[in-house]
């Protein structure tokens, strides 16, 4: 069953069910009739993303949808060659081209079938089919372990290949998925512990490591090839050619490293995330002083060693990064944690990870083998609006609308306008109104796609919000651009926060 109908129609379901188990049925049902050549796509579609890439496609381009056609008569594999004509279309004549070819996709389309490709075209695709349930759903599709199904998704980065993968193979084809050079896999990601006692006692059998407020990058190496990867899988390694040179430099021809990029001072001092974010995001030339700081290795010679327990995967990146290995000490206790918190401080270091020594590498998950504990409490959330300032911060977007990660979307938990500097308020009134989705006269509200750092004093229980707490004394540390919405913390973490269970959404 290859038809759009029937995907959108699997698309409108999950969008109308709130039961996380109910949702993973529609896409199981769903999965199982695509035709295998065609799982890839659907899977890809269904999780908003077109795996082509960027289309060259905006919200001007697709203009006002043309008479939506009467009855269904597109298949996937239709969208899919628009989608290819569209990447490969450049130069002159390329605007005009690319509007003649999503208008004629569009008139070929009925209404939800329209409305459906707006958003995933835009990337507005809301579902709540988030990849732990598209995960579920292709493991019972295929009736295959959801480990394996998780695991081919971390080391291809795209569940919708594991699922191409599942329904061709089965776990045979599934197990057979490794780390290959030059493609970056998801990270592995923490959690938050309150303080280092709790830390500790989750974890156990603990080393700690100083956490340094930089870019994190993957780095891959070949030879005389080096390439670095961001968290987001991105690909910038012209933007850090010292670091390509230190690696280049290991004594080791095969190396897959996950670490952080930190600017220095002349005097030593890590800079402050912005100032580090501000050097990476222009020319290379401003880009000099990053240096890198590893706390793992993935791969090294001939093997894959994400399998290997913490303790022996930091013997092999100790003898290969040498001085370039962030500090990391076994402790027995949270007193013996307390010493090397200090430490980290003290080198103006954000604070510290508790990691489980045992644990294997889990890539692309947040697991509770990772846990991190800073001084001042911070959460990563998702800019869902902004007000217009008055008085001086008059014709800025100023007091942003914050939400954490949900279930079913992003659940609003506070509001600030504290720590903004006057470049900030400009850059970000600037991307907030690229991402605009509708607007009164007071706020925009915009596509959630901007993750901010922010501090708090603490979380409060409060009816004002539908997550049932609010931000107390909140300010803004910085965009991060180097994670997406994805990543933002959840709802969850916040009310744990606040002593309140889950939200049963």
């Amino acid at each position: 069953m290859n038809e759009l109908r029937s995907l959108v129609d699997t698309s409108q379901k999950v969008a109308a069910t709130r039961s996380r188990r109910a949702k993973i049925g529609h896409l199981a049902d769903y999965i199982r009739s695509v035709d295998p050549d065609s799982v890839l796509w659907a899977v890809a579609f269904l999780s908003g993303v077109v795996p082509q890439g960027a289309l060259g496609v905006g919200w001007a381009t697709i203009g006002e949808p043309p008479e939506p056609a009467a009855e269904p008569s597109l298949r996937i594999g239709d969208v899919v060659e628009v989608f290819d004509e569209l990447v490969a279309t450049s130069g002159p004549g390329s605007n005009s081209r690319r509007k003649t070819l999503v208008t004629g996709l569009f008139e070929r389309a009925t209404a939800d079938e329209q409305r459906f490709l707006h958003g995933l075209i835009t990337g507005e695709i809301r579902q709540g089919a988030l990849e732990g349930i598209m995960v579920d759903a292709v493991a019972a599709a295929a009736d295959v372990p959801v480990d394996a199904v998780r695991r081919a998704t971390m080391l291809t980065g795209r569940v919708w290949e594991a699922a191409a993968l599942a329904m061709q193979g089965g776990e045979a084809a599934l197990a057979e998925v490794g780390l290959t050079l030059f493609r970056p896999v998801k990270p592995m990601l923490a959690q938050t512990a309150e303080d280092l006692a709790e830390a500790v006692g989750r974890v156990g059998d603990a080393a700690v490591e100083w956490k340094l407020d930089g870019i994190r990058i993957q780095v891959h190496r070949r030879g005389d090839r080096v390439e670095v990867y961001t968290r987001n899988l991105n690909r910038v390694t012209e933007r850090l050619p010292e670091i390509a040179d230190v690696v280049r430099g290991f004594d080791a021809d095969e190396l897959v490293l996950d670490g952080e990029a930190l600017y220095l001072a002349e005097d030593g001092t890590p800079a402050r995330f912005q100032e580090t974010a501000g050097r990476f995001g222009t020319e290379v030339m401003e880009a000099r002083g990053m240096k890198a700081f590893f706390f793992d290795i993935l791969h090294v010679g001939d093997r894959d060693v994400i399998d290997l327990p913490l303790r022996e995967r930091r013997r092999l990146l100790e003898a290969t990064a040498g001085d370039h290995v962030i500090p990391h000490v076994p402790v027995t206790d949270a007193d013996e944690a307390r010493q090397v918190l200090d430490e980290a401080l003290r080198h103006r270091h954000e604070g510290v990870m508790v990691k489980a020594l045992d644990s294997r590498y889990e890539a692309g998950r947040r697991g509770a083998a990772w846990l991190k504990v800073k001084p001042v409490h911070t959460l990563d959330l998702v800019v869902l609006a902004a007000e217009w300032g008055h008085g001086r911060r008059q014709g800025w977007l100023s007091n942003l609308h914050l939400g954490a990660r949900g279930k079913e979307g992003f659940v609003m938990v506070g509001k600030t306008f504290k720590g903004m500097t006057d470049e900030l308020l400009a850059w970000q009134t600037e991307e907030l109104q690229r991402r605009q989705v509708r607007a009164t006269k007071h706020v925009v509200y915009v596509r959630p796609e901007l993750v901010v750092e922010v501090a708090l004093d603490g979380v409060q229980i409060s009816p004002r919000y539908p997550g049932g707490v609010a931000l107390r004394f909140a300010r803004i540390r910085g965009y991060r651009p180097d994670k997406d919405p994805a990543e933002a913390d959840t709802i969850d973490t916040v009310r744990a926060m606040a002593g309140l269970p889950p939200l049963d959404e």
